[in-house]
């Protein structure tokens, strides 16, 4: 189910000092409060490309007048540094985030670029503030409840999007090392559903779980009644 919190990251290493109101990573941000859009909204997602669990996206309204540690886009930490951020970001005063995520079988239903879609629309929902603009990563996306931007690679871009990705991903990682309790044999708390090669081998042996995307190529192929179709990824 999607959640909603009102609470944002200090962390150890080199990668990034503290994220000041001045910083180019909030850019986008400035822009948009000095066209007089008071919340702004950044959302991203995780699991696309995955051929297992569900798609989750983050949404983040990040405070306007707090030094927050510095957020890149998640695919550039490691996992320790995300989960870092991660609890660093839920503990800020003043952040607001929600999630929104949807499962392999209603990926299946609707394909994977409109269950994507959903998700970052629900994770907007659930925020607790409503949006004055929402800032999407990569293409448009129709429908949120406030006007919308979107953002070619905003997660290396925009702080709020760079920190939907890292609550994104940590949230989906979580749900895959469940699912891995539930479906052993795939690896799923190590591959998170991404087509490593262990994770092939053991749709060979195993066949699909009640957690894979059938309509994605190679699940389809290992089903008894094997679809011959491929998915959009």
């Amino acid at each position: 189910m999607p959640e909603s919190r009102n609470s944002g990251p200090s962390k150890s290493g080199p990668i990034r000092p503290l994220l000041t109101a001045d910083d180019e990573l909030l850019r986008p941000e400035r822009q948009l409060w000095a066209e007089g859009f008071s919340s702004v909204a950044g959302v991203d997602e995780a699991g696309r490309g995955c051929l297992a669990g569900p798609v989750v996206a983050a949404a983040v309204i990040l405070p306007r007048y707090v030094d927050l540690p510095g957020v890149y886009d998640s695919k550039q930490l490691s996992d320790r540094e995300r989960r870092e951020l991660y609890r660093d970001l839920l503990a800020q005063p003043g952040i607001v985030y929600g999630w929104g995520i949807v499962g392999n079988e209603e990926i299946d239903e609707v394909n994977i670029l409109n269950a994507t879609h959903r998700a970052m629309r629900s994770a907007v929902k659930q925020l607790s503030v409503k949006p004055d603009v929402v800032l999407v990563d990569g293409l448009p996306v129709k429908d949120f409840i406030a006007p919308s931007r979107n953002l070619v690679g905003g997660d290396a871009l925009s702080a709020s999007i760079a920190a939907a990705s890292i609550l994104a991903k940590v949230r989906r990682d979580d749900i895959m090392i469940e699912l891995d309790k539930k479906y052993p044999g795939y690896g799923f708390a190590g591959n998170k559903g991404y087509g490593t090669a262990k994770h092939l081998a053991a749709l060979k042996t195993l066949g699909p779980c009640a957690a894979h995307r059938k309509t994605f190529h190679p699940v389809w192929e290992y089903l008894d009644d094997a679809p011959k179709q491929l998915e959009l990824l």
